[in-house]
């Protein structure tokens, strides 16, 4: 690989012109697929394989044209203080309103609170259904914007009136997200290399990938079902890894400047070197967002496949942009030392590169040995207490994940300033907790003797099951085969006795189909969402338990060993126990939460710990690879345990922790604004890079290395003839170019 990735880079710089039109072709090209693209789809909550979705489509089935998954818009009305809905200028403003959303676009029918029986007992809350005959999808601004109209006209009354429900949906407020993570990058970037242009080379060539990627996301939207969450979450990955990947190529770059070589071949030995790094590291992470799909949901397989291209498009970009770029300034990257010192040529000098260069990697500013040798130094000096602390901190921290609940967030984790966080809390006060999330039964009478008398049972029989205040009479399809009821709980929709509520109703169902010959399945929203949560929850497990064995596998290619496998492996999981639990101390219980921006608290959305786990797998191997295998290039040079530590992290820490900074930056900044899916996103993805940056990787990863000494690079030799070979480290394009002055071919580049 790294032989591959030198020619490769030797050509992008020599080819530097044809690199970048290349590449202009292709924004082009993704441009104008975007904008002629339909627009993209709103998120859909199928889900196959699961019972609520099951009852979904036996509803579309015995129930033609009534479209289970119509939208529906809730409209609540609340009297004032000391008056009733049923007086009569309340009343007249309520059934004008009624009236007018019968007419509207798109509208099925709409019923009235006085005919339905949907009054509070108290008198003081009521509210209509608006029921349309397409999906919430498929709603048009016109159906929207008639329905806003007849809303505002009845609040003209005097009445305090909001709408909830699929049909109405307030767009989350835009943070700074992308802008603000550039700018800290960019920051980062400026201090870390003390350069202008070496800071803004991987931001320009970041930008670029997001460009490629957005584009391309949007143009195969509609063929792919790719909703905005998607692209939101594309951006916020492949800014972050973009800016990595090429960060670490231009680190390495003037590396092999300030060592003596010329600038093709330094940018071959870069990409060699610190490329064959981003390609197995990209690959990780590509392989983790795409093994999302083998667990059969579609969101997170949208998500994960989106992912994964902007990661793809970022790892493209910073093997053969990134020389490219090079090959125009060779020179603007450098430093300001190396560059005063370097020939008009283009070739640092022979002082720079044994003295200036070797003694800026040996002691930073004020004679002093950088951060991170000192760091190492004291870690390998002190490797038990810093193993115990970082184990102990990381496993505290994963405590409250134990607690973990998920479930999917509705109108009552928006913020009050939404209409519909405001109807919901109007129903809860009116008629209940329970009223929010009603459960939906559809009844299959089709092997029944007596279909009447088998949905009857079935009604009686969850009237009667402690949790439910009501029922609702049945409503039987034109071939009396089916029937569909509506029970509403005692307890809020995302509560733990609902669920409970729920598994008891199915419990029921063997005694009822064997008395009746009726069987029936729960919908409904809260049904929906707790089979989703199940069914993540299912899946967290065997989905962790591969992303183990493949890190086990994949690294013991790379570093030859099996304790170094198993040690990353571990840090793995001590990152995300820790990141799952702040998440849940946050976002779940409350703790800190209105420091964070967070309105509400409750459940964990449920597709989080997957998408987390596989996005923490990626960027894990990302640090475990860029740092550990300077390590282990010193080990192979000869140097002791200690020293090879040191040395490894005299060349990567500060790259790396620049990196980790970068990257919480980006996925910080998106929880300034957005929906509450990339709000979650970005807080467990910042809280991941910092524990498996700065503890794992900087005092867990080197006490273990010193405590195992040479033991940490064994591997049996049956297992050695085995497993493929991958140069990650760059060996044999070091033994070949043991001569810096000597490059491979010659190379007649311009400097400017």
């Amino acid at each position: 690989m790294a032989t591959f990735l030198h020619r490769a880079a030797r050509w992008a710089f020599r080819k530097r012109r044809t690199v970048v039109l290349v590449w202009l072709a292709v924004i082009a090209a993704a441009v104008v697929g975007a904008v002629n693209a339909p627009a993209a789809p709103e998120e859909s909550s199928s889900m196959p394989g699961i019972e609520s979705q099951q009852a979904f489509d036996l509803i579309n089935e015995r129930f033609p044209g009534a479209a289970a998954d119509g939208a529906q818009a809730r409209i609540v009305f609340v009297a004032k203080d000391g008056q009733q809905v049923t007086s009569a200028g309340n009343r007249a403003a309520i059934d004008q309103l009624v009236d007018a959303a019968t007419k509207g676009p798109q509208v099925a029918q709409a019923t009235s609170p006085f005919t339905t029986d949907a009054v509070s007992t108290d008198g003081t809350t009521a509210y209509a259904t608006v029921t349309y005959k397409v999906p919430a999808d498929d709603l048009t601004d016109a159906s929207k914007a008639a329905l806003d109209k007849d809303i505002e006209q009845a609040r003209r009354s005097g009445l305090t009136v909001e709408a909830g429900g699929s049909a109405v949906s307030s767009q989350p407020e835009q943070g700074l997200g992308e802008a603000l993570g550039v700018v800290v990058a960019a920051v980062v970037l400026v201090i870390t290399f003390g350069s202008m242009a070496a800071a803004g080379l991987p931001l320009l060539t970041a930008l670029l990938g997001i460009a490629v990627s957005l584009a391309g996301i949007t143009a195969l939207s509609s063929a792919f079902g790719f909703s905005s969450s998607v692209g939101q979450l594309a951006i916020m990955l492949g800014l972050a890894v973009g800016i990595d990947y090429s960060l670490f190529v231009v680190s390495r770059y003037r590396e092999e400047r300030a060592k003596g070589r010329p600038a093709p071949e330094a940018t071959a030995m870069a990409v060699g070197t610190a490329g064959s790094a981003v390609v197995f590291a990209g690959l990780t992470v590509i392989i983790a967002l795409l093994g999302l799909s083998v667990i059969g949901v579609p969101m997170l397989t949208k998500m994960g496949v989106g992912s994964a291209f902007a990661v793809l498009v970022g790892v493209l970009v910073a093997l053969t942009v990134v020389p490219a770029l090079l090959g125009f300034w060779p020179n603007a990257v450098l430093s300001r030392r190396t560059r005063k010192a370097t020939s008009h040529d283009g070739v640092p000098t022979t002082q720079t590169a044994s003295g200036n260069g070797a003694q800026e990697n040996k002691v930073g500013r004020g004679g002093k040995a950088p951060l991170g040798v000192r760091w190492a130094r004291f870690v390998t000096r002190r490797a038990v207490p810093v193993l115990l602390l970082s184990v102990v901190g990381l496993g505290a921290l994963a405590i409250p994940s134990l607690d973990l609940r998920l479930g999917m967030p509705g109108d009552e984790a928006k913020s009050t300033s939404t209409t519909e966080r405001r109807a919901y809390d109007a129903l809860a006060d009116g008629f209940g907790p329970g009223f929010n999330g009603p459960l939906t039964v559809v009844v299959d009478t089709k092997t029944a003797h007596d279909p009447k008398a088998a949905v009857q049972a079935v009604s009686d029989q969850i009237a009667h099951t402690k949790g439910v205040v009501s029922v609702s009479p049945p409503r039987f399809n034109q071939a009396g085969n089916a029937a569909i009821l509506s029970a509403v709980p005692s307890t809020a929709p995302t509560s733990r006795q609902t669920q409970d509520l729920v598994r008891s109703i199915r419990d029921e169902r063997p005694a009822i189909a064997s008395a009746t010959g009726a069987d029936f399945k729960v919908t409904g929203t809260t049904a929906l969402n707790i089979d989703i949560a199940q069914k993540m929850q299912d899946a967290l497990a065997p989905y962790l338990a591969v992303i183990v064995s493949l890190a086990m596998l994949l690294l013991m290619i790379v570093f030859r060993s099996i304790l170094v496998p198993l040690k990353a492996a571990l840090g793995f999981l001590l990152s995300v126990g820790a990141a799952l639990g702040v998440i849940v101390l946050v976002f779940q219980q409350g703790h800190g939460a209105a420091a964070f921006g967070i309105d509400e608290t409750g459940p964990i959305i449920s597709i989080m710990p997957l998408f987390l786990v596989g996005i923490i797998f990626g960027l894990a191997m990302d640090y475990q690879v860029f740092l550990v295998t300077r390590i282990r290039e010193a080990h192979l040079h000869g140097e002791g345990t200690g020293q090879s530590i040191v040395t490894g992290f005299r060349h990567s820490a500060r790259v790396v922790g620049a990196a980790a900074v970068i990257m919480m930056s980006v996925f910080g900044a998106f929880m300034t604004g957005g929906e509450n899916l990339v709000k979650m996103v970005g807080f467990g993805l910042a809280g991941a890079v910092f524990f498996d940056a700065f503890i794992v990787r900087m005092a867990f990863v080197p006490a273990v290395l010193a405590l195992l000494g040479k033991r940490a690079w064994q591997l049996p030799r049956w297992l050695d003839e085995l497993l493929p070979r991958v140069d990650v480290e760059g060996e044999t394009l070091v033994q070949q170019t043991a001569t810096p002055d000597a490059p491979s071919e010659p190379v007649a580049v311009p400097y400017r």
